[in-house]
């Protein structure tokens, strides 16, 4: 429990919020002040004693320190609901004011508005005097309740001897977390071995003979070890080698304790097309089959752990039943901790058992590992011997695990200072011999802001992936994130995140990022009181804490009962995804019994209407509704949810008036939302008077209109946005209309795109104008025009200047444009895409007259499309990725880039392929080729010498090339792996 976030900020921010309330208020609550005043004498009494709770773990021993902590949040939490219902009033009154004020102006003058407007105040402040104000009565009991609670800091003063004031302090600087720091290169150390007899079983052929077996076509190994013993990411390192681009396709999927048939086949479809399908579990096995029938594939199976073996072999044979299409020489590889899962599932597809068997790390090996985290990101590790002695000695206290290397590591590195080494050494946690304890001690060292965040994220189910940009949303709806000058909530969020990937908390398994189920489990249970899951026929559900804060529910049909006791629930996470009964009509009694949330997340398949009754949930930040579900609109209460910042809706929204239809008409009024996402539609368009919004993050598509509420005037004022699109530009009358949008006023906008939504003939003059003064923020970072008739660049374009930050340029479709800006002087482009440029006729590789300026001295990847192509190869010195698509008057390759490792080919009329390039060797290490059915030859033995680099050719769908020139060297010479199809 991080309890010093509550007694920190937030009770600072009571007692000031509290004070300024009453500043207002007329002269009667003296009592009241004495009572801040009290509380403010007593506020660094209360963090120290929790601080010293916290950092040395007693409270857990000494029931009434425990028992008093809770008390004080809860009175924290009550004070705090209170100071937020008297914002959502001044939010409420300040509407009601402004729409009086726009009935007055639309409304003929009149003085018989004046003596009832004069009663109601002369009535408030009757109200006030006479002490019947509701809210000032509430906020006088949270206060007083608090002031008593608080009072008994004295009691446990005497626990912590003043002497150990010194030693709090150091460790307040100790647990500072630096802010710099990387992950390690390689997490492989001390596997090398492995990796290499799993990548000889992946090219041996199999030794059984094609016959009339189910499973004759597929090959089986398991990784068999102990939690933390790193099997996973020894296939990650295995999945990702380049040798496995020979399968015809890849498949990863985690399996994990008490698995679901549906939910693994769709993992395994999402990990080949790269989206969820949402179908039923038979439809979701037929197009399993149909998409590998015939083809060699790779399966990754990461299964976590299985508690009824039995149980689950019949589950084993349906989720394995579709693999019996794939072509021979598929294989599967398997990660468990128990040989007797290995052996359940080498019987399901009648196989011999073939085990590869994890131990721990030899010392220096786990050393080695230590010292990568400890030191990631470290300039001159080797200066710092001193420190290198502690680590040998705390690397014999680590049960030779990988995972306690790295986590450890990861505590090490927040701080070079060898006090707070020695401290690591010293903890009892680390002398325990248990992993767990190891495990623990990498997170109760957080800094209590970042601790919050991570006990949130054992809400999630093991094997969760972690969406950041989302996760850092939810952070911010329950107050974790304080803004910072300078920062975005979101970027503060994104930091706090990115923390607990270098510390190893998360771990990266291929793309994404999960909590390892180790640090899973050890974390669920040290913030049981924090956190809480209740799941259907699990005994945990029976032991749900009345203190905690946080709560999933996974399908449990008893959950008014169970949840109507927790009086302070901030978090909702409900999963009822194939769920019987009415949810419906649970929400309703949920959302009467559970007011206090400020985040609510549902899960279903089964929810067509979510109820009115959500107007009882005034302190909710957050809002997301995903599933097979076809909502048709949102509740017309939620426009009343004044404190709402973030709406996401991932349920299906097809048509044009069902999104017009989606939201209330009064949404605007939520002035304090940052996000909203819907997975259908362009549903932004279909708010009238989008400016009031102006707390707005992005604003993924905005189409303009020639209607009140709709012009691009509304973006005036809306100067948070980091992410714009505006569409239907020909709507905008003239030069004076763009300019209103101010987008140049806009400071955090990096990401931008300007679209004209056809490319008719109209008045080309007036695009000129609109893009003229359509001038982003100098801090823009990507930048999109689409269909823009105009036949020059817009004037801001011209001088470097004002896009001297712009990383990523895409233009497309613009038919007219015939001369580019000088984009090859800007320093920090990275990507560049022209797309149906038909009159750009060449990029200008000299610079004011300098043949010696290299122009795109970062860019990395550029694509060229449809006849657009560039001059040699100095305009990328950069450059490491080149695709070539669909250009067919390219008549011959461009020099080639130095340092290009990757080279794509695909739709050009070419009949042979040479390499030009002035670079011995060629650095380019995959090179594919494809749909190019004019192409006959490729002479790779003429350059065999300068390809020394090529790891991978791949050549697809060339009918008519009959010459590779000798190829087997060059899979001999460079061990190239080599794949043609539809030759």
């Amino acid at each position: 429990m991080a309890a010093e976030w509550f007694v920190g900020p937030i009770l600072d921010k009571i007692i000031k919020a509290c004070s300024d309330y009453l500043e207002e208020q007329v002269g009667w609550q003296t009592g009241m002040k004495k009572e801040l005043e009290s509380l403010r004498k007593n506020h660094p009494k209360i963090q120290a004693v929790v601080f010293a709770a916290n950092q040395a773990q007693i409270s857990d021993q000494n029931p009434a320190l425990n028992k008093w902590i809770w008390q004080l949040r809860d009175a924290v939490d009550e004070a705090d609901y209170v100071l937020d219902e008297l914002e959502y009033m001044k939010h409420k009154e300040q509407l009601t004011k402004n729409m009086e004020e726009t009935k007055k102006r639309t409304a003929s003058s009149s003085n018989a508005s004046f003596p009832i407007e004069s009663a109601s105040k002369i009535c408030k402040v009757g109200e006030r005097a006479l002490k019947i104000d509701p809210n000032l009565k509430r906020l006088e009991e949270v206060v007083q309740k608090l002031d008593e609670v608080s009072a008994g800091v004295s009691t446990f003063l005497c626990v912590f001897d003043s002497t150990k004031q010194e030693q709090q302090e150091q460790q307040r600087e100790l647990y500072k977390t630096r802010q710099t720091g990387s992950l390690p290169r390689n997490d492989l150390i001390g596997r090398g071995k492995d990796k290499e007899f799993v990548m000889q079983w992946l090219r041996k052929q199999s030794n059984e003979h094609p016959g009339t077996d189910l499973y004759r076509n597929i090959s089986l190994l398991s990784i068999v070890g102990h939690g933390g013993m790193g099997k996973t990411t020894l296939l990650q390192h295995v999945y990702e080698d380049e040798m496995t681009e020979e399968f015809d396709c890849k498949m990863w999927v985690c399996v994990s304790n008490n698995f679901d048939v549906k939910k693994v086949s769709a993992d395994m479809l999402e990990s080949l097309e790269n989206w969820r399908p949402r179908l039923e579990t038979q439809a979701l096995q037929d197009s399993l089959r149909t998409e590998i029938m015939s083809k060699k594939f790779l399966l990754v199976l990461d299964v976590i752990s299985e508690e009824d073996e039995e149980k689950d072999k019949s589950k084993w044979e349906d989720v394995l039943a579709p693999l019996a299409s794939g072509a021979f020489g598929s294989k599967i590889l398997v990660t468990t901790q128990t040989d007797s899962v290995a052996l359940m599932i080498a019987k399901v597809i009648k196989k011999e058992e073939e085990i590869v068997k994890l131990e721990g790390l030899e010392e220096d090996e786990c050393l080695q590992l230590l010292n990568s985290h400890a030191f990631a990101g470290v300039e001159n590790p080797n200066d710092h011997e001193n420190l290198r002695v502690i680590a040998r000695d705390i690397v014999k206290k680590l049960s030779r695990s990988p995972l306690a290397a790295k986590v450890i590591g990861g505590v090490l590195n927040d701080n070079l200072d060898e006090r707070h080494w020695r401290t690591v050494l010293e903890s009892k946690l680390l002398g325990q011999n248990s992993i767990n304890s190891i495990l623990r001690l990498s997170y109760i060292v957080l800094p209590n802001h970042l601790q919050n965040c991570f006990a949130f994220c054992c809400m999630f189910p093991q094997d969760h992936t972690f969406d950041k940009d989302d996760l850092v949303r939810m952070w911010i709806a329950l107050g974790f994130i304080q803004p910072s000058q300078g920062m975005t909530m979101e970027d503060v969020g994104g930091r706090y995140y990115d923390v607990f990937v270098r510390k190893t908390l998360f771990d990266k398994v291929r793309d994404d990022y999960k909590m390892h189920d180790l640090i899973h489990e050890s974390a669920s249970k040290f913030f049981a009181q924090e956190c809480g899951k209740l799941v259907d026929d699990e005994e945990s559900s029976l032991k749900i804490s009345e203190t905690i804060r946080h709560l999933s529910v996974q399908t449990c049909p008893d959950i008014l009962r169970k949840i109507e006791k927790v009086k302070h629930l901030h978090s909702l996470f409900l999963f009822y995804e194939d769920f019987n009964q009415d949810l419906y009509s649970a929400l309703i009694e949920i959302f009467k019994v559970s007011r206090c949330l400020r985040l609510l997340y549902i899960r279903t398949d089964e929810l067509q209407m979510i109820p009115e009754e959500i107007r009882y949930l005034k302190h909710l930040r957050y809002l997301k509704i995903e599933g097979r579900l076809n909502v048709t609109r949102l509740p017309r209460s939620l426009s009343n949810l004044y404190h709402l910042q973030y709406i996401i809706y991932d349920g299906q929204v097809r048509r044009r008036h069902e999104v017009d239809d989606f939201f209330p008409r009064d949404i605007n009024n939520l002035s304090n939302l940052r996000y909203m996402e819907l997975l259908y539609g362009n549903y932004f368009s279909s708010i009238c008077g989008i400016g009031k919004l102006n707390s707005l993050q992005e604003l993924d598509m905005f189409d303009l209109r020639n209607e009140m509420g709709y012009g691009i005037d509304e973006l005036k004022y809306l100067n948070d946005l980091c992410k714009l699109g505006i569409n239907c530009l020909e709507n905008v009358k003239d030069a004076e209309e763009a300019r209103n949008a101010q987008l140049c006023d806009k400071r955090r906008l990096t990401d931008l795109s300007l679209c004209w939504s056809n490319t008719y003939a109209k008045d080309i003059n007036l695009d000129e104008d609109v893009l003229d003064n359509l001038q982003p923020p100098k801090c823009l970072r990507n930048l999109r025009i689409y269909r823009y008739m105009g036949a020059r660049s817009a004037i801001w374009m011209n001088n470097v200047n004002p896009i001297f930050n712009l990383e990523k340029i895409e233009l497309t479709d613009c038919l007219e444009w015939e001369t580019l800006p000088p984009f090859g002087q800007l320093p920090f482009l990275k990507s560049m895409r022209l797309s149906n440029m038909l009159k750009v006729k060449w990029l200008e590789s000299k610079v004011n007259g300098n043949d010696k300026y290299r122009a795109f001295p970062l860019l990395e990847r550029d694509w060229f499309e449809a006849g657009v192509a560039a001059e040699d190869g100095c305009l990328f010195p950069c450059l490491i990725e080149l695709v070539l698509h669909g250009c067919p008057k390219l008549k011959e390759l461009p020099s080639l880039p130095p340092k290009l490792k990757r080279l794509e080919i695909d739709g050009i009329g070419w009949t042979t392929l040479n390499f030009c390039s002035n670079s011995n060797p060629i650095p380019i290490e995959t090179l594919e080729v494809s749909d190019c059915p004019g192409i006959t030859s490729i002479p790779l033995a003429d350059e065999i010498a300068r390809l020394a680099a090529l790891r991978c050719l791949i050549i697809k769908n060339c009918p008519n090339l009959f010459s590779l020139g000798r190829y087997r060297e060059v899979e001999t010479t460079n061990n190239c792996h080599l794949m043609l199809s539809g030759l």
